[in-house]
């Protein structure tokens, strides 16, 4: 059988057609996959403990009939990744998509369904618009239940593998760190090539960039986005994922023991480059208390910093990510 794969053609040597984003809606439907299949997805075993007892089934049944245990869902449940997104304007968006949006994705659901299955995704598109506002409903209720808790966990692990994949890229260019998302994942000729088990695709990005996307929740292989209007998207799973990620919060309470309430926020909000008042604004605090605690971590090799232009832009060290959980 022919290998089949998505292929990103970007311009050469054309840094600027790589971005970093995230997206909660990619994050929750696949959180919706481990609910359905948890078998397969032993990394995510604490948090299907942690969050079992509290998940709303009808709302998850309702998900169910347009995500399946995998292959293709939607695209209009997920936004194009961006490195601000917040899960409460992917929910803002998805209540807002075009009936047209819905209809066509729906289609595609369709073809991909059989039985029982089909005849109730056809009903769907019969009615878009209360199909829509059923899914948000269902899509909010699920992430209050199951996803909220941890996202603040979750959105530091992305941060942190942003971080990580931006310095390799600063240290040995973006072929190099292409090279490093995933084993499905090479660079060759300009282009970022991804194995795929059921699609073959070539997409021209030059002019539009692609987005790369880390995921904690789609563990099991790479997803893509590359039907327009969405933004060209990649999504790999965040290096070196352990079970062990849900304990995060833990870690973070006993921090802020060992540093104080203000140190430990620092250190946990820098979950990539940041300046000064972009600390202060993440922790709810003046600049000037920022740059006090950023001065005890940096003293304590916790927190490095680096000038870039006339900014001064502060990361946690590995020192400060072990101490975190992370290192």
């Amino acid at each position: 059988m022919d290998r089949k794969s998505a292929r990103f053609h970007i311009g050469a040597d054309d840094v600027s057609a790589i971005r970093f984003g995230v997206s909660p809606g990619h994050e929750l439907a696949h959180a919706v996959r481990i609910l359905l299949n948890p078998q397969r997805h032993p990394l995510q075993w604490g948090w299907l403990r942690s969050v079992r007892a509290s998940v709303p089934a009808a709302a998850l049944d309702r998900l169910t009939a347009v995500i399946r245990r995998e292959g293709y869902f939607p695209d209009f449940l997920t936004a194009a990744p961006s490195w601000d997104m917040t899960p409460e304007e992917e929910i803002e968006r998805l209540r807002a998509v075009p009936m047209d949006a819905v209809r066509f994705d729906l289609g595609k659901v369709l073809v991909r369904s059989e039985g029982r299955a089909k005849d109730l995704v056809a009903g769907m598109i019969e009615h878009p618009r209360r199909t829509r506002d059923m899914i948000a409903d269902a899509w909010e209720q699920v992430w209050e239940a199951t996803m909220a808790p941890h996202w603040p966990q979750i959105r530091r692990l992305m941060g942190a593998d942003i971080d990580l994949r931006m310095r390799r890229m600063g240290a040995g260019g973006v072929g190099a760190m292409v090279a490093t998302l995933h084993e499905t994942v090479r660079w060759h000729r300009n282009t970022i090539e991804v194995a795929l088990r059921m699609h073959d695709e070539d997409v021209r990005c030059e002019g539009s960039g692609v987005v790369l996307a880390p995921s904690v929740m789609g563990t099991a292989r790479c997803a893509v986005l590359t039907e327009p209007p969405v933004q060209p998207s990649l999504f790999y799973p965040v290096d070196g994922l352990a079970e062990t990620w849900i304990h995060g919060a833990a870690a973070e309470e006993a921090l802020t023991e060992l540093l104080g309430a203000g140190r430990a926020r620092v250190l946990a909000c820098l979950d990539g480059p940041r300046t000064t008042s972009e600390v202060g604004d993440a922790c709810g605090m003046a600049v000037s208390t920022a740059s006090h605690h950023l001065g005890v971590l940096r003293r304590s090799r916790l927190v490095h910093a680096r000038r870039e232009g006339n900014r001064v832009l502060h990361t946690r060290t590995p020192m400060g990510e072990t101490l975190l959980g992370r290192g």
